[in-house]
């Protein structure tokens, strides 16, 4: 069942009116049946939320008459709760393997932008309010990022890192796989660097271009076009450049690490989140447990690479296929070992591997691997805020904060899967329709 939006007359009577005309009235008066305010803590029961401005008033137990001009949301047969985060997607491309591949060629700057408009609408829709897209090297998540702060289209808060950074023949080396006349094209975005002081400068041009984040590849990928192996593929002096140089233009860093070796040099650098950490030992799980860097396990990758399969199963090149047939049977382990050992966890998908507008998919995998669905909650709203750097902002639903608030049907502390069909979505203040 869908919320009633209504819209009170200053006469006597009410109104249903659209999300578009809810959008436009000064003040929105939420009446939620049950109020998950801040994941991890007990929900509340009957509550009133007050939106003005695109942002939280108050909040209150039981329900609050709506003054005589606000619109009223009836949500009281819902579970509220804050807008959910994804920490890791790619938002201009739903594609994969060999059609990835194509579209690199055949897109447009322009045209992945409008890719990135739609997979950005279809995460929204599906109850992720805030994103964190770590990397797209024309800058079309960049441009989106701000057209939708300054309000031209609608679509998730993005926290974007630009172009992400890896060594000459690393994971995020553009040029992998083409014909040598066709590498130097591929390899001129400049993301890719030799020693520590080129990898500084790599670190300073994703900076200039207004990235929010920066991101790198200490090892090998599952989808990148060379037989090199998935363990470490950087040097520590340019893995620590490229960290030290992002906080000291307090930026964080996330990086994507499969090999245990990559992932204690990311640690031992000071990353600030370790994106997929696939293969652990005991010394980097010692290591990640007494560090503060988050572990975004990006389960649902896994997803996307069964569905591609099913429907062709030369979705893939041999040397990829072989990597993510592995990757498949590893999947959820490494959760299963860092849970127990407190490392925190916050959500994200890899969204783009996986299909965009199915980020919910993650929440039953992590509790399949060891998460208790609070927990699952929780990494996907107060963790991921935190990793973010946004506790300020979202996160939580509370006096001053953004208005990012969603409602389902049940409780998803109950059952996590209820999160998969999102009933009601407000981004910043907005009704999404």
């Amino acid at each position: 069942m869908k919320p009633t939006i209504f819209l009170p007359l200053l006469l006597a009577g009410a109104a249903i009116a659209s999300p578009a005309a809810a959008q436009t009235a000064s003040r929105t008066v939420i009446h939620a049946g049950h109020l998950l305010a801040e994941p991890g803590k007990p929900a509340r029961g009957a509550s009133t939320i007050v939106v003005e401005n695109g942002r939280i008033v108050s909040v209150a137990d039981g329900y609050q008459p709506a003054e005589p001009g606000a619109t009223l949301i009836d949500l009281r047969d819902k579970y509220v709760l804050p807008g959910l985060i994804d920490s890791h997607v790619h938002l201009t491309s739903d594609a994969g393997g060999i059609a990835g591949q194509l579209e690199d060629v055949t897109l447009s700057p322009a045209a992945q932008a409008f890719n990135a408009e739609a997979n950005g609408m279809k995460t929204l829709r599906a109850g992720f309010t805030t994103v964190r897209n770590l990397g797209d090297g024309d800058g079309a998540t960049l441009a989106l990022r701000d057209a939708i702060a300054a309000g031209k289209v609608q679509g998730p808060r993005i926290v974007d890192a630009g172009a992400s950074i890896s060594g000459s023949a690393g994971h995020m080396d553009g040029s992998l796989g083409y014909r040598d006349e066709l590498r130097p094209f591929f390899a001129g975005a400049g993301n890719t660097c030799n020693g520590a002081d080129d990898c500084r400068r790599a670190v300073r041009l994703q900076i200039g271009r207004g990235a929010d984040v920066i991101k790198f590849a200490s090892t090998g990928g599952v989808n990148s076009r060379i037989g090199a192996g998935l363990g470490k593929q950087m040097f520590d002096d340019e893995a620590q450049a490229i960290v030290d140089t992002a906080h000291m233009f307090g930026k964080k860093v996330a990086v994507h690490a499969h090999g245990a070796d990559g992932i204690r040099l990311a640690l031992a650098a000071g990353v600030d989140s370790v994106e997929h950490g696939t293969i652990l030992d005991e010394a980097t799980i010692a290591a990640w447990a007494k560090s503060k860097a988050y572990y975004v396990p990006t389960l649902s990758t896994v997803n996307g690479y069964k569905e591609r399969i099913a429907a062709n199963a030369n979705a893939y090149e041999p040397d990829v296929l072989a990597k993510i047939q592995w990757r498949i049977g590893i999947t959820g382990q490494s959760l299963e070992k860092l849970v127990p050992r407190g490392v925190r966890i916050a959500f994200g998908t890899d969204a783009g591997v996986s299909k965009h507008g199915r980020n919910a998919d993650e929440f039953e995998l992590l509790v399949e691997h060891g998460m208790t669905p609070a927990a699952a909650l929780q990494a996907a709203t107060v963790n991921a805020a935190d990793l973010l750097g946004l506790s300020n902002e979202i996160g939580t639903i509370a006096p001053g904060k953004s208005a990012d608030i969603i409602a389902v049907a049940s409780d998803p502390v109950a059952d996590v899967r209820v999160l998969k069909t999102v009933d009601f979505v407000m981004a910043r203040g907005s009704v999404v329709d």
